[in-house]
């Protein structure tokens, strides 16, 4: 037996594969299902939940980049752009996209629980 028909499945060459091609087909559609459940609708729920924080944003929330710099929105430019404070007379502008909602969230449960 040739371990390429095992490796892809199809029939031996005059054997009758009938219901064969079934299987196969609903064994690729589950694939699919599978890795739509598993793999792309978190992702999707993930990006939604990061956009609907990065709109919330508001001048005063003390934030972290992805890059893990740490500081407060001073000003919320109309460009995408936050002014970021991250100590007295040290503003950075940065792009509303490198906020990070994980290490925020992280920064902010961690000085609640101090």
């Amino acid at each position: 037996m040739n371990i390429l028909n095992i490796l892809l499945m199809t029939p031996q060459a005059g054997a009758q594969g009938g219901g064969n091609s079934y299987i196969s087909f609903l064994f690729f559609g589950g694939m699919i299902v599978v890795m739509w459940l598993f793999m792309i609708r978190p992702q999707t729920k993930k990006a939604k939940l990061q956009k609907q924080f990065i709109d919330n944003l508001k001048e005063g929330d003390k934030i972290v980049t992805i890059a893990g710099i740490h500081g407060k929105v001073k000003k919320m430019n109309d460009n995408n752009t936050v002014l970021m404070e991250v100590s007295p007379g040290t503003n950075f502008t940065i792009e509303r996209s490198a906020i990070s909602m994980e290490y925020t969230v992280a920064q902010q449960k961690a000085a609640e629980t101090k």
